[in-house]
């Protein structure tokens, strides 16, 4: 049996299941959680040591049980990584009270439910919490309301966690990603593209041509930096939110006109 065992929400698939595989490959036993069983059971049999269990982070109920079956497999829990998202496109004005409180719920209701009832289990082994955000919880973008506002409140969640368990050897750390090439991100580019007459390559081209990196990244670079967080080299790291975005944060979008035309 593995020493160390992670969690891993949404981990079905895209990042997740990325993080996944990484964290496996690191030696951790690993267990998956996700709303759908076939994803899941495909990217458990993959692992060394691999556990799948269907549930909803949004749920308190079924955070506990996944919790408890990953406690039951593996001895206890060293890291959880709550990557667990949905997104909805629609602005103040459109987005009724159901839309808000879903994607609220998933996103950042079901990351406090996942480290409430890890924390007793992550304090026993002074393990770490990372928390998949995104650049929108920090800049704003066109009706992404809910989202957004999600994504922001997951960086202060975090920032709680860390202050509030660090002195009992827990931390906790943010991961900003910008675009991923993921099934969600695919479906994102492919209707961006049809609007503008592009492909997707085209759609992701057009995105990132003033992106300092120029690509989306990939779904293992982002798993890269959840290795490194909730490795023993990130032991002094604690409370950071760190963007995964190829430099887009960076970048002031204001000054485009001084490099194209100067």
């Amino acid at each position: 049996m593995a020493t160390r065992s992670a969690i891993v929400t949404g981990g079905g698939t895209g990042i997740g299941a990325a993080i996944a595989r990484r964290l496996s490959a690191d030696g951790y036993a690993v267990a998956v959680m996700g709303r759908r069983a076939e994803p899941l059971d495909e990217v458990a049999r993959e692992l060394s040591e691999g556990l799948a269990v269907t549930g909803d982070v949004g749920r308190p109920e079924d955070c506990n049980r996944v919790i408890a079956a990953t406690v039951e497999a593996f001895g206890g829990v060293d890291a959880l990584v709550n990557n667990a998202g949905i997104a909805n496109v629609a602005t103040g004005l459109e987005e009724t009270p159901e839309q808000w409180d879903d994607v609220l719920r998933v996103n950042l209701s079901g990351a406090f439910y996942m480290a409430q009832a890890a924390l007793p289990h992550l304090l026993e082994r002074g393990g770490s919490v990372v928390n998949i955000s995104s650049t929108s919880g920090f800049r704003a973008g066109p009706g992404w309301t809910s989202y957004c506002a999600s994504k922001a409140g997951l960086i202060m969640l975090t920032r709680c966690l860390a202050n509030d368990y660090g002195p009992a050897g827990v931390r906790a750390n943010c991961v900003c990603p910008g675009w991923v090439r993921t099934p969600m991100g695919d479906e994102d580019m492919d209707a961006l593209g049809r609007g503008l007459g592009l492909d997707r390559e085209g759609a992701y081209s057009l995105l990132h041509e003033d992106v300092p990196a120029r690509r989306p990244a990939d779904a293992e670079e982002i798993a890269s930096v959840v290795s490194f967080l909730v490795g023993p080299d990130a032991s002094y790291v604690n409370g950071v939110t760190l963007p995964a975005d190829g430099g887009a944060s960076i970048y002031d979008p204001t000054s485009a006109a001084f490099a194209k035309h100067s």
